[in-house]
C-alpha cells in the first residue's frame, strides 16, 4: 500500500485542504463583511443580474452577505467543514453561472462579488468577467477539495472529533497511526 505524502505528521492532503478552507472561508467573510455594510447596493447589484423575479431580489440582497458571512466563519473556524465546503462551493459556481448569463446576454456589470454592483462599462465588465469566473470557479474547487477531504488542521471538527468518546481516542492523541484508524 502507497504511504501517502506527509509534512509535519500530517498527510499533506490535509494541509491543501486548510489552505483550502481558510482560502475559501476568507473570500466569502470578506465578500459578505464589505457587502452588509450597504445592504441597499446589495439588492441592486442582485437585481442588475435580471435573473431572479424582481420580488426576491430584495430578500437574496439582504440574505446573501449573512450567508457569506457565516459560510465564511464556519469554514475559517472548520467547523461543519463539509457541509459549509459544499454550499460555499454551490454558492461560487452560482456566481460564476450568474456571470457567464450577463456576459452571454451582452450585460457589462461589475459582479458585486465584494460590494457596488451594477452597470459599467462594457469594455471594463467584459475584460473582468473571464478572471471573475475563474476565480469563482477556483473557489468551488476548493470547496469540492474539502467535500472529499474535510479533516484539516486546527479545526474544530477534528478538536471534537478527537474529544469524542465514540472516536475511541484521548483528546492527547496526535499520532499519524491514529489519525488513520479515525478515518476507517
Amino acid at each position: 500500500m502507497p504511504v501517502a505524502p506527509t509534512f509535519a505528521g500530517r498527510p499533506v492532503r490535509d494541509w491543501i485542504g486548510l489552505l483550502a478552507r481558510l482560502l475559501l472561508g476568507g473570500v466569502l467573510l470578506v465578500a459578505g463583511g464589505l457587502k452588509v455594510g450597504a445592504l441597499g447596493e446589495s439588492v441592486v447589484a442582485v437585481r442588475a443580474y435580471l435573473i431572479l423575479p424582481y420580488e426576491i431580489t430584495a430578500f437574496v440582497g439582504y440574505a446573501l452577505p449573512l450567508g457569506e458571512i457565516a459560510l465564511g466563519l464556519l469554514l475559517i473556524s472548520g467547523l461543519f467543514t463539509r457541509l459549509s465546503a459544499a454550499l460555499g462551493g454551490l454558492l461560487m459556481l452560482a456566481f460564476a453561472a450568474a456571470i457567464i448569463s450577463v456576459w452571454a446576454r451582452g450585460i457589462s456589470l461589475d459582479c458585486g462579488c465584494f460590494g457596488g454592483g451594477g452597470v459599467i462599462d462594457p469594455e471594463t465588465a467584459f475584460a473582468a468577467y473571464p478572471w471573475e469566473i475563474a476565480r469563482d470557479i477556483g473557489l468551488a474547487a476548493a470547496g469540492a477539495w474539502l467535500v472529499f477531504f474535510p479533516r484539516t488542521p486546527y479545526s474544530v471538527d477534528g478538536a471534537l472529533s478527537a474529544a469524542s468518546p465514540a472516536s475511541g481516542l484521548s483528546p492527547h492523541t496526535d499520532h499519524p497511526a491514529a489519525e488513520e484508524l479515525e478515518t476507517r
